[in-house]
């Protein structure tokens, strides 16, 4: 899908100072000060007041007085004023250039060239600045998103550290007194044993000096008489054995100090930052009923149309929204798959062939395109603001099902890169349905594969590889598969998805990493099945209908978008 990525930001949306509900503010009356949707600026403000000056609220800070073209001197002759504008040449042309030079060009008037020349400016260069200083807000935005999360991620690291460190502390301390009661106790243990050993020792010492001394006493007796009468008692009493006690304890405890590793306090590594938690609302701005089975795509033009399409009614209509009803500018009966609106607001078609229609912005004439994927058959389509196109096909061999690829093409239909497989030479598209690409270069493909019954988002870097899939989410999608239908970025580089059967938009980063998800149903809009962005940045969210419904009353809803 193709869109604008201007958007003004830091602002608080301003409704119309006439009606007091309308948004989009389209006109603003120079005289009065009074901004003004085009319904009021048509039915109120100009039958009042027919002589005030109201100009494109685009067009406010422009010069609006009636211009003088009549004295600007003539470049080649400076003694005459330019009269008309050379559009062969580029260049403003006196009477005399005209004579000499450029009789047979094309030559306009100066104002008519003025204002073309602001025109071009405004949707060109102009509408580029716009677009890349919107890129750079979004780039900032993303980097004091990191900024203010590593601030975060520091003071959280730093506390664990911290806490670890007095769980650590304590774990120590627990661990030495464990260490001194158990050393206590074994030293307790010990020095009884040890006594009890030494009074034994003691006693069989004193055992064995008090026989010494009666052996003693007996030898030095000079009573032989009683010498050879006591001696065989004697001498038997010697050979008796005094019992010798055993040392109770040979071995004593010893302290031997672990190792203070990182293993067991902890390491530092590189994780990728948790972005703080986004919040994103939806504000409906306005809800239009279209004679459609189900909005199957939707594209925006630069003047604020819109281009809709249900394939199962062989439909594509070109409508305007005015007020609360769409008014429907031009109907083609043609079967579109996918479809994107060019830098020049013609509309490119995947209609099952394999070369891209166009309908032409200034014939409205069908006509086919450069762009040709045979021999896959075009299903998804985006264009990006470099005017590459890129398209997702199937293959058209009824024994290659499931063959899917994805093509970047440059403005004059050459293939630039064809992405089929990843680095691993294993296929990566099944049914890719829907594309879009985000300012840092990511290429998000909608992809569904038919035997799973499911879908996922692949992302493609910038040099093809395959970066990241996301499969849904565990809770979102506990009950019901992953279905993504469309896709589309948003101006702060994020990506909206819309999951069909849990009527849920899930919000991705850039990388393609779910950020938070909005339930669909909370804001009135059943089964979003479409999306795009117009030049405001507001989101559109084309519907399908309850299973089984046979009406063409799908719901098509433009919603502010705040958060991401």
């Amino acid at each position: 899908m193709a869109f604008s990525k201007s958007v003004i930001r830091s602002q608080i949306p301003i409704n119309c100072n006439l009606c007091e509900t309308e948004k989009n503010i389209k006109w603003k009356c120079l005289t009065c000060g009074v901004l003004m949707c085009s319904t009021c600026k048509d039915k109120i403000h100009l039958r009042i007041a027919k002589d005030h000056k109201v100009v494109d609220i685009k067009n406010v800070g422009l010069p609006v007085e009636e211009l003088d073209f009549k004295n600007i001197i003539c470049p080649e002759h400076s003694e005459q004023s330019s009269c008309l504008f050379c559009t062969n040449c580029d260049k403003l042309v006196c009477p005399t250039c005209v004579a000499t030079v450029h009789k047979k060009h094309d030559l306009i008037e100066i104002s008519d060239a003025y204002k073309s020349k602001i025109e071009r400016l405004k949707n060109g260069q102009f509408s580029k600045l716009q677009e890349e200083k919107n890129a750079i807000i979004a780039t900032k935005d993303q980097a004091n998103l990191l900024h203010d999360a590593e601030k975060l991620s520091y003071a959280k690291v730093s506390a664990d550290i911290l806490n670890h460190e007095k769980v650590l502390k304590q774990a120590v301390e627990k661990h030495i007194t464990k260490l001194r009661n158990e050393l206590d106790q074994n030293h307790k243990a010990c020095t009884k044993a040890n006594e009890e050993s030494i009074n034994a020792i003691s006693k069989s010492e004193r055992q064995i000096d008090k026989k010494y001394r009666d052996v003693q006493d007996f030898i030095n007796t000079t009573d032989f008489t009683k010498f050879f009468k006591e001696v065989c008692q004697m001498e038997s009493s010697i050979e008796v054995s005094i019992p010798k006690p055993e040392i109770s304890s040979k071995t004593s405890l010893q302290f031997i100090p672990g190792g203070i590793t990182q293993s067991n306090i902890g390491v530092l590594q590189s994780v990728d930052i948790p972005l703080p938690e986004v919040k994103v609302s939806l504000n409906v701005v306005n809800q239009y009923q279209t004679n459609l089975s189900f909005v199957g795509n939707i594209s925006t033009c630069h003047d604020d149309s819109l281009w809709i399409a249900c394939d199962d009614d062989t439909l594509i209509q070109k409508v305007k929204p005015e007020g609360t009803n769409l008014k429907t500018i031009s109907t083609f009966n043609i079967k579109v798959f996918g479809m994107a609106i060019t830098e020049s607001d013609d509309i490119l078609l995947t209609t099952g062939e394999s070369r891209l229609k166009m309908i032409s912005s200034t014939t409205s004439k069908v006509t086919d395109s450069v762009f040709d994927i045979n021999p896959f058959i075009p299903i998804a389509i985006h264009v990006t603001s470099e005017s590459q196109v890129i398209v997702g096909g199937i293959s058209s061999e009824e024994h290659e099902e499931g063959r899917g690829a994805v093509f970047v093409i440059n403005k004059n239909g050459d293939h630039e890169a064809v992405y089929e497989h990843d680095q691993h030479k294993q296929t990566i598209f099944n049914f890719p349905s829907n594309i879009t690409k985000t300012n840092n270069g990511n290429i998000h493909v909608a992809d569904y594969t038919t035997d799973e019954g499911s879908g996922k988002v692949v992302v493609l870097g910038r040099g093809g590889d395959v970066i990241n899939i996301y499969k849904g989410d565990t809770e979102i999608n506990k009950n019901k598969p992953f279905i993504p239908e469309g896709i589309v970025t948003t101006s702060r580089d994020n990506v909206i998805v819309a999951d069909l059967d849990t009527c849920t938009l899930h919000i991705l980063n850039n990388s393609g990493q779910l950020i938070t998800h909005i339930k669909t149903p909370d804001n009135g809009q059943e089964y979003p099945h479409a999306l795009t962005c117009s030049q405001m940045g507001q989101l559109y969210i084309g519907c399908s209908q309850r299973k089984r419904s046979t009406s063409k009353e799908a719901k098509l809803y433009k919603v502010d978008v705040s958060g991401c």
